[in-house]
């Protein structure tokens, strides 16, 4: 099975501040966080929504500023046009991503964390579904979780935080 591998990273962060991407822990950006943690998943990867170093990146889809669906939606098509039998999509603000979310996810259904949805398994296949669910407006994940009848695989214990707020830097892990 072929799995491209897509950072969600095209967030204002508002509620952050500043870019939570380049937020730093451990010594090292989340965005290199998450990199490096989901290089070994994937046989491809790229950003969506954002341009970053020399990595190949995505612009939303149908349009820019769509959000983590945007993301998705673009790296879909990619994989697609690629070949590739799925997405494993990843958000740049949860740390720390699991070693073996694709062993945990990837199927021949859409599959995604309980709770951190962004974190999930999309078979390629299903571009053109949501393309037609984001043309009728629907814009969050939850609701595409819902449309594609995604598999939800309980995330207790692994210790996964959502960066939204520096504070949640200091957290336990």
């Amino acid at each position: 099975m072929r799995i491209l591998g897509a950072i969600l990273a095209g967030g204002r962060s508002r509620r952050f501040g500043s870019d939570k991407a380049l937020a730093v822990v451990d010594d090292a950006m989340l965005i290199d966080r998450v990199h490096a943690a989901l290089m070994p998943q994937v046989e491809a990867r790229v950003i969506c929504g954002r341009s970053w170093r020399d990595w190949p990146s995505l612009v939303d889809r149908p349009e820019p500023g769509l959000g983590p669906l945007g993301g998705l939606n673009a790296a879909l098509h990619h994989a697609l046009d690629q070949g590739m039998d799925g997405v494993l999509s990843v958000a740049v603000d949860i740390d720390p991503l699991p070693a073996d979310l694709r062993v945990r996810l990837a199927g021949d259904r859409p599959r995604t964390l309980l709770r951190q949805h962004a974190l999930g398994y999309w078979p390629a296949a299903l571009a053109p579904a949501l393309d037609r669910h984001m043309a009728s407006g629907a814009r969050s994940i939850r609701s595409w979780i819902e449309a594609c009848g995604a598999e939800l695989h309980d995330d207790a214990g692994l210790g996964l935080r959502n960066i939204n707020r520096p504070s949640d830097l200091d957290g336990d892990r």
